[in-house]
């Protein structure tokens, strides 16, 4: 017992000390979780052989992080990406596999052999790719969920490939040593001795088991939980349903992390959605950084040092074999600039799939222990190397252009209303001045918006609306107002400065951010100025205040009474506030606030009082 918290404390802070070290460096959480592992295994030689059997359990990262992928997509959208799934995933495996069989036999492995040694590293990293595109927030882009396509795929080809190895053996089975039998592999199977047809209705009934528990067992399950009232049950069969499919998947030979992944899906639309995921979020970031220490501290830096230039070039010729099939793909499948790099840095690597198949490979007579040491040391520094490529992808990332601009719209119409910026917040100006009966100009240097716009029927020009020649063809000399609902708070200013420099007698209605926003606004010379959160705050306070005992004449009233006196006050505080400087160094403003809230606080409690203090009157 004291042997296992010793341990749980040394990994525990490593990861402690050099996480957060490393995000502060701007190198990501995986690289810091990978650097604990090589710092506590490898250099002082904190951990030893366990470090492979923690790897094993903490393997369940990746089953929940493909488990709470799943909970994301529902069937539709699984559907939608079948193209991908099937045409670049399939591409991806298969030319990967060739380039990488082909490498071998030019350093004088035989054809069996180095098919086998292409079909273990050809499969990325799940976890580190997906882990790295979360916490960058790159999961949504093109990129990113091509990247995510692939590595479903092979997740998927996993079947396959535990089907195809044991056809290129060439010599006697190596057996393990004793007490060295690989710790995550099911102990007991549903398919050993089965004729092919057997195992075909087996798999496809454990994936009908999940299918149906997911579609009508776990909602029964979850409101008989929910009658105990305790927070930790929901957490205990959150863990149940991840754990017991995974263990059905290994009885009939297939991915648990495809299972899973499967179970997600089933769940996707469920109201238990939000709750699965709350539970399993903790456990998936705390295995899954356990997994990466263990990568680290599995790494056999006595083999590396023992051929370091070879294992090197064996490592940076993988990556760059895998990165130039995944490159052409991008070409294949008109990725746009910066999505391309990303795809190719981001699975370059080996995945964590590789450390069973090598195993698995050994066993089964494909390749012998000198080989598999090599393989195993080139994935594990492949996926080290991993998160320095996408640091290098952010650099190129800034350099790159997302591709030429195109050419402003010609504004071929005028009106008495210019709106700059049609967000969410533009979207409602336009409609309600529309309808209205007043004709309107809308300008927005988002070539997606405006097409989206233009589909359901309303009309918006492209251009930059801070382009002097933009905004006179859309009629700034006529306009009656102007709509400043830009996102960018310097393009704001600066529009809102020009307009008025050009139409001092323009009435300009400006989006601001906060308070700041607004006297920056006020002195660039706009005329109304509406924070974006302000007028929605007011609402929900007049709520609670109905809540609080007030009848809705009252609250209504008290809404507007602080709506006039924050305008005031806020007017009154931009003659006061200096650019440049914190309000917390300005003395004058400080004294200026605190009066006006005082006053404002008297003004409400005295309404408040009058108003239930006034004779109610009846029938």
């Amino acid at each position: 017992m004291e042997s296992f918290l010793f341990q749980a404390t040394i990994y525990l802070a490593a990861a402690v000390v050099a996480v957060p070290l490393a995000a502060r460096l701007g190198l990501g959480s995986v690289l810091g979780y990978l650097a604990a592992g090589i710092v506590i295994g490898p250099m002082f030689g904190l951990v030893g052989n366990e470090a492979e059997d923690i790897r094993h359990f903490a393997e369940f990262g990746v089953v929940m992080m493909l488990f709470l992928i799943g909970l994301e997509l529902d069937p539709a959208a699984l559907w939608d990406m079948r193209k991908r799934l099937i045409g670049l995933g399939g591409l991806q495996i298969g030319l990967t596999t060739l380039a990488i069989m082909g490498l071998a036999m030019g350093l004088g492995l035989d054809w069996a052999t180095a098919l086998g040694v292409g079909l273990i590293l050809a499969p990325s990293s799940t976890a580190i790719v997906m882990q790295t595109l979360s916490e960058k927030g790159l999961t949504q882009t093109a990129g990113g969920r091509a990247s995510f396509s692939v590595l479903l795929a092979q997740d998927i080809a996993v079947i396959p490939l535990l089907a195809l190895i044991p056809l290129l053996a060439k010599s006697t089975p190596f057996v393990m040593p004793a007490g060295a039998e690989p710790k995550g592999v099911a102990g007991f199977s549903l398919v050993n001795g089965l004729p092919g047809w057997g195992v075909t209705l087996v798999t496809l009934a454990a994936v009908g088991v999940v299918i149906l528990a997911g579609t009508y067992l776990i909602r029964p399950l979850f409101r008989y939980i929910h009658q105990a009232r305790l927070r930790e049950m929901y957490t205990a069969l959150a863990l149940l349903l991840v754990v017991s499919i995974a263990v059905l998947m290994g009885m009939v030979g297939l991915s648990p992390a495809l299972g899973t992944f499967l179970a997600g899906v089933v769940l996707a639309n469920s109201e238990f959605r939000h709750e699965l995921e709350s539970d399993l979020a903790p456990f998936k970031g705390l295995l899954l950084g356990l997994f990466f220490i263990t990568v680290g501290a599995g790494i056999n830096f006595g083999v590396f040092l023992s051929e370091p230039l070879r294992i090197i070039g064996l490592t940076v010729g993988l990556m760059l074999a895998k990165g130039a099939v995944l490159y052409l793909l991008t070409r294949l499948f008109h990725l746009p600039g910066r999505d391309r790099w990303l795809f190719a840095l981001g699975l370059a690597q080996a995945g964590e799939f590789g450390f069973v198949l090598v195993s698995f490979s050994l066993q089964q007579g494909v390749f012998g222990p000198d080989l598999s040491e090599t393989i195993l040391l080139v994935i594990a520094l492949s996926m080290l190397i991993t998160p320095l490529l996408f640091i290098l992808y952010d650099r190129l990332s800034r350099r790159i252009s997302a591709g030429p601009e195109p050419e402003p719209d010609t504004i071929d119409t005028t009106g008495s209303v210019i709106i700059a910026g049609v967000g969410r917040f533009g979207q409602v100006v336009n409609r309600m001045v529309r309808s209205a009966g007043f004709s309107t100009v809308v300008l927005d240097h988002d070539m997606d918006t405006v097409e989206t716009m233009r589909r359901f029927g309303v009309r918006g020009f492209f251009g930059d609306p801070t382009r002097p020649d933009i905004l006179h063809a859309a009629g700034l000399a006529s306009a009656q107002v102007l709509v400043v609902a830009l996102d960018n708070r310097a393009a704001a200013l600066t529009l809102v400065a020009y307009a008025r420099k050009e139409r001092p007698d323009l009435h300009i209605v400006a989006r601001a951010y906060d308070r700041v926003h607004v006297y920056e606004l006020y002195q660039a010379g706009a005329n109304d100025i509406v924070r974006e959160m302000f007028d929605s705050s007011l609402r929900a306070g007049r709520y609670v205040l109905e809540n609080m005992g007030l009848t809705e004449f009252e609250a209504a009233e008290a809404q507007t009474t602080f709506y006039h006196a924050d305008r005031t006050a806020v007017r009154e505080l931009a003659e006061v506030w200096k650019p440049g400087v914190s309000v917390l160094d300005n003395p004058e403003y400080i004294e200026r606030a605190k009066a006006l809230n005082k006053d404002l606080e008297t003004a409400l409690v005295s309404q408040v009082k009058a108003g239930r203090d006034a004779p109610k009157t009846g029938p």
